[in-house]
C-alpha cells in the first residue's frame, strides 16, 4: 500500500527517478523544468528540505512498496492559514485515483498537521485529468490563473476550505 510521507533527503535518488522517467509525461500537461533542474537536482532538493525545515513549504512524496516515488504533493508559500497546492502522479498510476486520493489525504494533513484553513491550486485549461482531481478532492473554481502561473498557459484556480476533523 502506498503511504504518503514527508520529504527527506533520503528520498533524492527516488524522486530523481521520478521526476526522469515521468518528464516527458509531464510535458504533455505542464511546463518542462528544464535540463538545468536535473543537472542541478542535488542542490534543489537540499534547498526544498531547507524551504521545508522553515515552515515555508511542506513536501510529500507518495512512496510505493519498493521505495519507488509514485507522485509528490507539495503545499508551499504557506501563509496565515493558506497554501497552495501542487502535485504530479506518475503515469503509470495516473487515472487510477491515485492522486484524488492524496490530494484528499493532503487536505487532511493540512488541516491537521500544518493548521491550514484553505487550500489553493491552479491548473491549465488543457489539463483536464488535474482539474477532475481537484473537483472530486472537493476544490472548487475561484477564478481566473495568470498564464505566468502556469508556464504561460491559461488556467484556472481552485480553492478547498479545509475542515478539521476532531
Amino acid at each position: 500500500m502506498p503511504e504518503l510521507i514527508r520529504l527527506h533527503a533520503d528520498h533524492a535518488p527516488a524522486v530523481l527517478a521520478f521526476e526522469l522517467a515521468n518528464r516527458a509525461y509531464f510535458a504533455t500537461s505542464i511546463s518542462d523544468r528544464g535540463d538545468e533542474f536535473f543537472d542541478q537536482f542535488a542542490d534543489r532538493h537540499r534547498a526544498l528540505l531547507a524551504e521545508q525545515a522553515a515552515g515555508i513549504s511542506a513536501f510529500y512524496v507518495l512512496v510505493a512498496e519498493d521505495g519507488s516515488v509514485l507522485g509528490r504533493f507539495n503545499l508551499y508559500d504557506l501563509e496565515d492559514g493558506t497554501a497552495v497546492l501542487g502535485y504530479r502522479v506518475a503515469q503509470h498510476v495516473a487515472g487510477r485515483g491515485v492522486a484524488t486520493a492524496t490530494v484528499r489525504e493532503l487536505c487532511r494533513l493540512a488541516a491537521e498537521r500544518h493548521g491550514l484553513r484553505t487550500l489553493r491550486a491552479a491548473t491549465s485549461r488543457a489539463n483536464a485529468a488535474s482539474q477532475k482531481v481537484l473537483g472530486k478532492a472537493g476544490f472548487v473554481p475561484v477564478g481566473p490563473a495568470d498564464p505566468a502561473d502556469l508556464g504561460g498557459k491559461s488556467g484556472t484556480w481552485y480553492q478547498r476550505d479545509l475542515v478539521l476533523q476532531r
